[in-house]
């Protein structure tokens, strides 16, 4: 039988990358922090981790056991959470979720869930998706509402993340332009029309996917403006200052003073997606939840 406090410390040496720097994380000696790697070593019989004058890295056996103990790790404390709960008087429910999408989705699928389930005690958490997925896989969250951008989806089925990933909708990116520019009548842009404006940004993903197709296009990405909200981002397009790069779900209400012009076709978009962890004993209310969201969406469709 493996020993859990033993994999914590093979968690630790991976994280920290010596014997000295993990051993003064928990407070041990490095000693008997290499006494322990040795030991389970010993009970698998075959080496966790390859020692150099520089340091230590995991061997293959070592990575499989590391992410072994992450998913160990979210089980313990999912299930000290679900220990915690059945002395509260109420379930609680935890969500992370990103600021657009969540306002655009949760008003109404919240109201469901509150109606449906009475008992059940909401938490809601603002989180982008690099915050909210790894809170799920730990369960300090029980669901998140999350994006990514056109490319790989940020859960692969049947991958070692611990998390499994539902497609919700996909949210078409506009351009957001000053009501007196030039190109504010045209049905639709091409990117690389724009080339030489000066851009207002309105999240970190929206920049980087902006310097992606600059790169492609061959022009240099001028920032005039940088925020995380794209309410503020339009505002700044009003005033003058750039032109922006905005969501679907992220153009209402409307700026007097804008215009909103569609990307051409292929049209990029951001996709939505609600992320539960894979558990033995998996959490109603999450499920629930998730269900309503996704009835919502094809209700809307």
């Amino acid at each position: 039988m493996i020993d859990v406090r033993r994999l914590a410390m093979l968690r630790e040496v991976a994280e920290h990358g010596s014997f000295n720097r993990a051993a003064a994380a928990l407070l041990l000696t490095p000693s008997a922090v290499s006494q322990q790697i040795a030991a389970l070593e010993r009970g698998l019989g075959t080496p966790v981790v390859e020692r150099s004058t520089r340091g230590v890295r995991l061997t293959e056996a070592g990575r499989l056991l590391v992410e072994a103990a992450g998913a160990i790790d979210a089980e313990l404390r999912h299930a000290r959470e679900q220990i915690g709960r059945l002395g509260q008087a109420r379930p609680r429910l935890t969500l992370a979720t990103f600021t657009s999408g969540g306002r655009h989705l949760l008003p109404a699928v919240l109201a469901r869930f509150a109606a449906d389930h009475p008992e059940a005690e909401l938490r809601i958490l603002e989180r982008e998706p690099e915050d909210s997925l790894p809170m799920v896989r730990e369960g300090t969250a029980d669901l998140a509402l999350a994006y990514h951008f056109d490319g790989p989806l940020p859960v692969v089925p049947g991958d070692r993340s611990g998390l499994d990933w539902t497609p919700l909708m996909d949210d078409p990116l506009s351009v957001v332009l000053p009501a007196g520019h030039p190109l504010a009548g045209r049905e639709a842009l091409d990117l690389a029309e724009l080339a030489g404006e000066r851009w207002v940004l309105g999240c970190l993903k929206t920049e980087a996917f902006l310097r992606r197709h600059a790169e492609l296009a061959g022009f240099e990405l001028l920032v005039a403006g940088s925020t995380t909200d794209y309410f503020f981002a339009r505002s700044l397009v009003a005033a003058g200052v750039g032109v922006s790069l905005v969501p679907h779900v992220a153009l209402e209400p409307a700026q007097p003073g804008t215009r909103v012009v569609p990307v051409q076709p292929p049209r990029p978009a951001r996709h939505f997606g609600v992320a539960l962890a894979r558990r033995r004993h998996p959490n109603p209310y999450a499920q629930a939840l998730a269900a309503l969201l996704r009835e919502h969406v094809g209700g809307a469709a």
